[in-house]
């Protein structure tokens, strides 16, 4: 789980850089849009205010031309005009009609009569007489054949001069009803010269705004070409752009300004703020990665830190490395008889004693319970878990108390072929679980016949859950007999399983069954075997030995009544011999489940008497009804101190007035001595091996009867 939220922590920091960068780029559009679209507004405002003023000076331009142009077409479109220019009076006529008015005339500075040859007549400019063709040059003659193929209607253009440009508009002098076809005119031009104040009226007029005459135009300014007689640009009209919405954008400068500052200021709160929390959950990640790979009450690293630790060894240059399992021998019982906060003090204390002797090593480990690890240099590792034994056989105390604990380890060297942590893990345990089983205290190095042994024993736990299954082991019967008359008192059934490669002991698959789980089965198989044999053996005793395993499974009581039920087994017959090891492992239940099959007439036996820690007061304590002693005391009954110990042993049952069976009666002078001393019932080779049932019937109950 701690994994799973360091992983969780790493998940969470990703979606914040994710969103945040999400919601900035959003937020940026959003500004990016909105700054867009006032620069957009400012520069449509610019273009329309320009493209108005340049519809303003065109329409100015047409307007001063339609003014020129109407005066020079009335002037020339005039009967009497047309009279007068073809009469000897033509030219006082045309000076005193148009030359004089030039003087102060606001509509023509220049008044110009060509004939019909395209000679000069007249030419008067403010009053005076002019050189026409030296002032307007060739354009005079341009402009007299415009006019004469306009018919009534007037030319105009614009034409430059050594005084400036002259907007010009000629017209042909004829009579205002039809004239004569194929009659030349003679032409009547008007000029008027753009001058600062002919182009203030046209700027104050239209709403221009600094109208101004350039030979060439401003490109940062706004301009429009004028053009002469043959098409081409004599000069430009300019003016400067009023920036409209450059104006309002000036105006709402400050706002948009305080608006961009927010924004910005926005923006790097919410990057500080994205920043604060991914440093958060980089801070999470680490303290979820240090919960996930060490140990809480210790602070050593756990399982998951010993997996990282070794995975980087794996990678690394360093390959003289291996790792010692250690697990604590006698902490259960410290935890049983002080409870678990002294057994928590003492797990503490036990990672600061390992701190201590393992300084120089990589990494020390608690994986859980009392198991803890570490991993040191191949070459001195099982020294250093010597050592590390012997410091931990130093009492610890706490709170007044003296606790002692032992070790076992376990070791396995890092090699190229181990695939992963989970298989060096693998080849340390089995070394430990070696350790533990011969004896514990020790140091036992992983070598390949562990994983030879354990493929043994997996492949003889299948063998025994089969033949379990398959009804092959069967009981067999050992006499019980009366040590006085040497008559049948009852049989005690034991197990046997001899399969096709060869019998195998007791000793060997019932250690098997009790480890691999199957007792509780085997047990009931044995029980209903040896119930069912032994129903029909009248008033003969049945004894069967019972695992500490089974008794503490909290149906075992129920079991053995389901079986007598079902077998019709009297209980009163049926004795059930259990070690001192029910004494230790589990007293409780043990009383439990005995208190209960003794209401229902089934009697216990305390079984290998003498060669364990039995006390006086658990014998009363358990109410046993039946003492069984070990073959140990009878074999010493040949030695002085021997028989004093056997002696005493069958005071003390006569003392708590409980029957006695001896086992290992090999000879005659040993049941003589045991039947003498005050033993009731004897049990060995003398009187009987054990046999099947068939022969139990045949040798004992037949040759009785």
């Amino acid at each position: 789980m701690e994994l799973i939220s360091n992983t969780r922590a790493l998940s969470r920091k990703k979606r914040v850089t994710i969103l945040t960068l999400i919601f900035t780029c959003v937020i940026g559009l959003i500004a990016g849009i909105v700054f867009t679209s006032v620069e957009y507004m400012r520069n449509e405002a610019n273009k329309i205010d320009d493209a108005r003023a340049s519809r303003a000076v065109t329409a100015a331009i047409r307007s001063f031309q339609a003014r020129l142009g109407s005066t020079v077409s009335d002037n020339a479109v005039w009967d009497e005009a047309y009279r007068h220019i073809g009469s000897a009076d033509a030219v006082d006529w045309a000076y005193e009609n148009w030359g004089k008015t030039t003087e102060d005339y606001p509509l023509y500075d220049v008044a110009i009569v060509l004939t019909p040859t395209r000679s000069v007549l007249s030419a008067y400019s403010k009053g005076k007489e002019i050189d026409a063709t030296s002032y307007f040059g060739s354009s005079l003659v341009e402009l007299a054949g415009r006019a004469s193929s306009s018919g009534k209607l007037p030319f105009t253009s614009f034409v430059r001069t050594a005084d400036g440009i002259y907007l010009v508009a000629a017209g042909a002098i004829q009579p205002f009803n039809d004239s004569p076809s194929g009659e030349a005119f003679s032409t009547l031009i008007f000029a008027k010269l753009l001058t600062p104040e002919v182009l203030g009226q046209l700027d104050e007029t239209f709403d221009i705004g600094g109208l101004k005459l350039v030979a060439s135009p401003d490109r940062y300014r706004l301009s429009m070409p004028l053009l002469g007689v043959s098409e081409r640009s004599v000069g430009y009209l300019e003016w400067s752009s009023r920036t409209p919405g450059n104006q309002i954008y000036d105006g709402v400068r400050r706002s948009l300004l305080s608006a961009g500052a927010l924004f910005i200021t926005f923006f790097l709160a919410i990057i500080a703020t994205a920043i604060a929390s991914i440093r958060g959950l980089q801070r999470d990640a680490i303290a979820a990665r240090y919960k996930a790979t060490h140990d809480s009450l210790t602070g050593l690293f756990n399982r998951a830190g010993l997996l990282d630790a070794i995975e980087g060894t794996k990678v690394s240059s360093d390959a003289d490395l291996a790792l010692a399992l250690i697990d604590l021998d006698g902490f259960k019982e410290v935890n049983d008889a002080w409870g678990h906060a002294i057994g928590d003090e003492l797990i503490r204390l036990v990672a600061n004693r390992l701190k201590d002797s393992l300084s120089h090593t990589r990494t020390i480990c608690r994986l859980g319970g009392d198991e803890f690890a570490f991993i040191g240099a191949a070459h001195d590792i099982d020294s250093n878990a010597l050592a590390l034994i012997h410091a931990l056989q130093e009492p610890f105390r706490i709170g007044g108390r003296t606790i002692e604990v032992g070790a076992s380890i376990g070791t396995a060297s890092f090699t190229r072929d181990i695939s992963d942590g989970y298989e060096l893990l693998r080849r340390a345990d089995m070394a430990l679980y070696d350790a533990k089983e011969s004896g514990r205290g020790r140091v036992v190095k992983y070598l390949a016949a562990l994983d030879i042994q354990r493929h043994q024993r997996a492949e003889l736990e299948d063998k025994l859950r089969q033949a379990i299954e398959n009804g092959e082991v069967r009981p067999v019967f050992q006499p019980l007999v009366d040590a006085k008359t040497g008559s049948l008192r009852g049989v005690e059934a034991l197990a046997r399983w001899v399969p096709e490669t060869g019998p195998i002991t007791p000793e060997v698959f019932i250690s098997v069954a009790e480890k691999a789980g199957l007792i509780d089965q085997l047990g009931r198989k044995i029980l209903e075997a040896s119930v069912e044999a032994a129903s029909s053996w009248n008033d003969i005793g049945l004894s069967v030995n019972i695992s500490p395993v089974q008794l503490r499974n909290p149906d075992f009581a129920a079991v053995v009544e389901a079986v007598l039920e079902k077998s019709e087994f009297d209980p009163n017959r049926l004795t059930l011999e259990i070690t001192e090891g029910v004494l230790m492992s589990n007293p409780e239940q043990a009383k439990r489940a005995m208190a209960r099959l003794k209401a229902n007439g089934v009697k216990f036996a305390l079984d290998d008497f003498g060669c364990g820690y039995a006390s006086i007061g658990a014998l009363r304590e358990f109410g046993f009804d039946r003492m069984k002693i070990d073959r140990s005391l009878v074999v010493s009954l040949s030695d002085e101190k021997g028989a004093g110990v056997l002696n005493a042993t069958l005071s003390l049952a006569k003392a708590l007035d409980i029957p006695v069976t001896a086992e290992g009666v090999e000879t005659q002078e040993q049941a003589d001595a045991l039947a003498e001393r005050g033993c009731d019932q004897l049990q060995g080779y003398l009187v009987g091996k054990p046999m099947e049932a068939k022969q139990v019937e045949k040798v004992f109950l037949r040759t009785a009867a």
